[in-house]
């Protein structure tokens, strides 16, 4: 069995360039994340000092360790808020959010659109076959899913099927909850099973389709083809 590629993990010095862009990206577009981070940082500072007067020197090292960890913390909280808030109702967001989670989540962009704007979008997981809708016309975007959900109902056998739209209209699903949704959603296929799953589907897609109507007649065979392979 062939092994997907994974991407290539960035090492110490390039996770910290990456927090380092992040931290400076949200700070130009939250103006609350300075005075958090800093609330954070002198908070964890005044209590080591404290914890270093009544007892040991010993707290100042596990105060600095807290210190970064709750800047991270307020880093990560108001990255995502800030992606979020930006990402409404851009085309493709809901990709982007899921193909960055952690887990075995396969997407794939765009499997059903139209030329206005509306599109579906393909998740294989644990918890089974997630079909994302998202556009300005809810009606066209619900058809869009009808399609697929037929599609793929002859592949994916006993697994589960869920379809969400992405929106904050009423039976939508908003894009900040998309995340925690899917991480919520009961396992109900095996890790092993996955792969194979994504591979009948990706076959499914593959698999050439036969114009209709009548053969042209410079595509037929000539004639006497047939009888002469019978008669060989």
């Amino acid at each position: 069995m062939a092994k997907d590629t994974q991407p290539e993990r960035p090492g110490f010095v390039g996770t910290l360039k990456q927090v380092g862009m992040v931290a400076a990206m949200t700070a130009k577009r939250d103006k609350w994340f300075i005075p958090l981070i800093a609330a954070v940082v002198l908070v964890i500072a005044g209590l080591t000092v404290l914890a270093t007067i009544a007892w040991s020197w010993i707290y100042i090292p596990v105060g600095v360790l807290l210190a970064l960890l709750g800047a991270l913390i307020v880093l990560n909280l108001r990255a995502n808020r800030t992606f979020m808030a930006e990402a409404e109702g851009m085309p493709g967001a809901a990709v982007g959010i899921v193909q960055n989670m952690r887990g075995d989540y396969r997407v794939t962009p765009t499997v059903q659109a139209t030329t206005d704007g509306e599109m579906v979008h393909l998740v294989i997981c644990r918890g089974g076959v997630v079909l994302l809708g998202e556009g300005p016309n809810t009606a066209r975007v619900r058809g869009l899913i009808s399609q697929e959900r037929k599609r793929l109902t002859k592949v994916i056998g006993s697994a589960d099927m869920r379809d969400y739209i992405i929106g904050n209209d009423e039976g939508q699903l908003p894009l900040k909850k998309l995340r925690s949704t899917l991480l919520r959603l009961p396992r109900t296929i095996a890790a092993k099973d996955v792969y194979a799953l994504d591979t009948r589907i990706k076959a499914l897609s593959a698999r050439p389709t036969l114009p209709k109507g009548a053969i042209p007649k410079n595509m037929r065979p000539p004639k006497g083809a047939f009888k002469a392979m019978r008669g060989r």
